[in-house]
């Protein structure tokens, strides 16, 4: 890169090999970091448990021996953070904000981490909240990572739009529960990210079932799994159903999801 370059493209040649295509909307990462995939994990919905499958596949990754990180993209309901035990705050440098790391090595940055209290609302427009979400990006130090999860909002607006068109996003996971109005939801998430041209690479189905810790019988209590079929339907094939579980509930509230049980996830993350 020339020392001289401003990154204005609309004044150097057409030679210039830092020239971008003018319609791309890329932001660069910093400058410390090197980010070899990013996968965003969506929901139509709030309320699926899609945190929750994040921190699971970051851990798949990790035991798999990769270097994982998580961004945490849900800046008015952040709960990554807490999941992992995360609480120190991180201080900035000229060349960045470094991301906190979890006992178990996984990188984390969160809004949640910047406030002065973790209950403190973050009550402001799209636009900054979008904001905030690339700059996550931009002057986070990540350093270097085989994955980066993208922990992302409910629905198809601002955020998950400026993650897909800011961010080198590889491919998308999306969570869904058993209910069908949940799933025809979901299927405006698939679209979406389609729009986008971001690969579905899979479909968790989160609250499957409750195994009765008396009888071990399972119960369908939001339902009958459709997962099969509705991956089938919209053409993803990897798929992966969830029990709902209070013990993985109880790990995360109390900051150690990092000593959940992940082999139910494990064949699933494999195939991401």
């Amino acid at each position: 890169m020339s020392e001289n370059c401003d990154h204005d493209c609309a004044k150097c040649g057409a030679d210039c090999a830092q020239r971008q295509d003018p319609s791309s909307l890329l932001e660069p990462v910093n400058e410390l970091s090197r980010v070899n995939k990013v996968i965003a994990v969506i929901s139509g919905k709030g309320g699926v448990g899609k945190s929750m499958v994040t921190s699971l596949l970051a851990l798949c990754a990790a035991k798999a021996g990769y270097k994982v990180g998580i961004l945490d993209a849900d800046i008015t309901g952040p709960s990554i953070p807490t999941a992992f035990g995360v609480h120190d705050r991180p201080y900035g440098t000229d060349q960045g904000l470094p991301a906190m790391v979890s006992r178990s090595g996984i990188k984390v940055m969160s809004i949640n981490l910047l406030l002065d209290n973790e209950t403190d609302p973050v009550v402001w427009r799209g636009p900054i909240i979008a904001s905030a979400v690339k700059q996550f990006w931009t002057d986070v130090i990540w350093g270097e990572l085989d994955y980066l999860f993208v922990d992302m909002p409910p629905g198809t607006g601002d955020v998950p739009l400026t993650v897909f068109q800011s961010l080198p996003v590889n491919g998308a996971v999306v969570v869904t529960t058993p209910q069908d109005l949940v799933g025809m939801i979901v299927e405006k998430a698939v679209n979406m990210a389609r729009m986008m041209n971001v690969p579905v690479l899979g479909l968790a189905e989160n609250m499957s079932w409750y195994e009765c810790p008396c009888c071990g019988q399972k119960l369908n209590i939001f339902g009958q799994s459709h997962v099969e079929e509705q991956g089938m339907r919209l053409g993803v094939g990897n798929t992966v159903s969830l029990p709902l579980d209070p013990a993985l509930a109880a790990l995360c509230d109390s900051g150690k999801v990092e000593d959940a049980d992940v082999s139910r996830l494990w064949q699933f993350a494999q195939n991401l």
